[in-house]
């Protein structure tokens, strides 16, 4: 059995299908009762409580374990997730952390990120570690404004990352579970090209087949609006990597790749697969 947390989340979703579709038996856990996949077993626990998913882990042999949002809040222990994995039998861990734990390695969540990491490594589990940059779903923020006014609200708008579909991080995770020559790896999981937030709109606009309008947000005011939906911290790290990308941060990363054996997919095609959010 492989557990699944996050597992009505962007990537959480894709991937227990493609696992249930590869004929494993899965535990999809996440906050809320959630419909999935006929044939998988649906837990509702909070992960921010270890202890309550002894029974979940119970006779799994392997775990899918993301750093959310939620899970860098204050008395979060993400470790002990670790920890009560190897109690309770699991021998793999496929942690899905940031690309930040290497290009920005001192921003306060990353420092958390890698103390995780670091955890890992030390349980004598066998372990891989994916390290995603920006995703393409989050201009799903965007949403709502694009909805009741045609306009994408946004800040560095000429500033572009190469955002990664969240459906390609499920596939190369799935890939990682079931193949045990990942093990001991780590990954950096990019899109296939640098894409700024207006290029972005654009592409909204086209799958939309109407004009969508982009408006330029200061830091503070992305910072505000942020934070509504995730830890302070983690807003202000985020925002530095959109603002003032290094080097490192620019890169296209070969993994996808070479671990699909294919180039990682465009934002044009998950803002296709997507559209019906903006509609």
């Amino acid at each position: 059995m492989i557990v699944v947390t996050g597992a009505t989340g962007n990537v959480g979703r894709p991937l227990t299908r493609a696992l249930a579709e590869a004929g494993q038996q899965v535990t999809a856990v996440s906050r809320h009762a959630a419909a999935v996949p006929d044939g998988v077993r649906h837990v509702a626990a909070d992960l921010a409580e270890p202890a309550g998913l002894e029974p979940v882990l119970a006779g799994a042999k392997a775990l899918f374990l993301l750093l959310a949002g939620d899970m860098h809040a204050a008395g979060a222990s993400p470790a002990d997730i670790i920890a009560q994995a190897a109690d309770s039998g699991v021998r793999q861990v496929v942690l899905l952390t940031s690309q930040g734990v290497a290009t920005r390695p001192y921003g306060p969540t990353r420092i958390a990120m890698r103390a995780v990491e670091d955890v890992l490594r030390a349980s004598g589990l066998d372990w891989t570690i994916l390290r995603p940059g920006g995703f393409a779903s989050n201009a799903l923020w965007w949403a709502e404004s694009v909805r009741a006014q045609r306009v994408v609200a946004a800040p560095f708008g000429d500033v572009g990352v190469p955002v990664i579909d969240p459906a390609d991080i499920a596939e190369v995770a799935a890939a990682c579970l079931l193949d045990h020559q990942h093990t001991g790896a780590v990954y950096e999981l990019t899109g296939p090209e640098r894409i700024t937030p207006r290029q972005q709109t654009e592409a909204i606009a086209a799958a939309l087949a109407s004009p969508v309008r982009f408006h330029d947000l200061t830091r503070d005011e992305a910072k505000a609006a942020m934070s509504q939906n995730m830890p302070v911290e983690l807003a202000a790290d985020t925002l530095d990597i959109l603002g003032s990308p290094n080097p490192a941060e620019l890169r296209v990363s070969p993994d996808v790749r070479r671990i699909l054996g294919r180039a990682p997919r465009p934002f044009a095609d998950w803002a296709a697969r997507n559209i019906a959010a903006f509609h």
